[in-house]
């Protein structure tokens, strides 16, 4: 049995109620408006792709700068001197991104980045690329630092 429920919403508009969910005939849609000029646009086990430029060494991406190359190629690599772009952009979350797998740093690079209030998230590069879009899309302060073998 259906229930017509009308709201006062402008433009009125018409639900309708069944049982314990309603159904809604018609959803006004909106624009998201992303203010970011880098996006990740693809992905593989050797190469992302950023505004459908492909990338195949490690870099560093913010929603608007590009650090490529980095001198990183294993997460072995990760030290003070090679972490220092990836600080220098202020942000309030960094994505490490270990290649295909994830894999995590050890204890000092952890410290090195709470020492500064900074959020590090270890992931896979697919998962890295995911969530940048989505934080990004979200005007947040992050940091994509990837890791691609050479």
């Amino acid at each position: 049995m259906y229930t017509r429920v009308s709201t006062t919403s402008s433009p009125p508009a018409t639900l309708i109620a069944r049982s314990n969910y309603i159904i809604l005939p018609t959803m006004p849609l909106s624009e998201d408006i992303v203010t970011s000029r880098h996006r990740f646009t693809s992905y593989g086990p050797a190469s992302v792709t950023i505004n459908e430029v492909v990338y195949r060494q490690s870099l560093v991406l913010t929603a608007n700068d590009i650090y490529s190359p980095w001198a990183v190629s294993s997460i072995e690599d990760l030290n003070p001197e090679n972490l220092a772009p990836v600080l220098e952009s202020k942000p309030a979350v960094v994505l490490l991104g270990t290649g295909e797998q994830q894999r995590f740093p050890d204890a000092r690079t952890f410290a090195l980045f709470g020492e500064r209030g900074i959020g590090l998230e270890v992931m896979d590069n697919g998962a890295l690329c995911r969530t940048f879009n989505i934080l990004v899309a979200e005007d947040r302060a992050v940091t994509a630092a990837v890791i691609l073998s050479t």
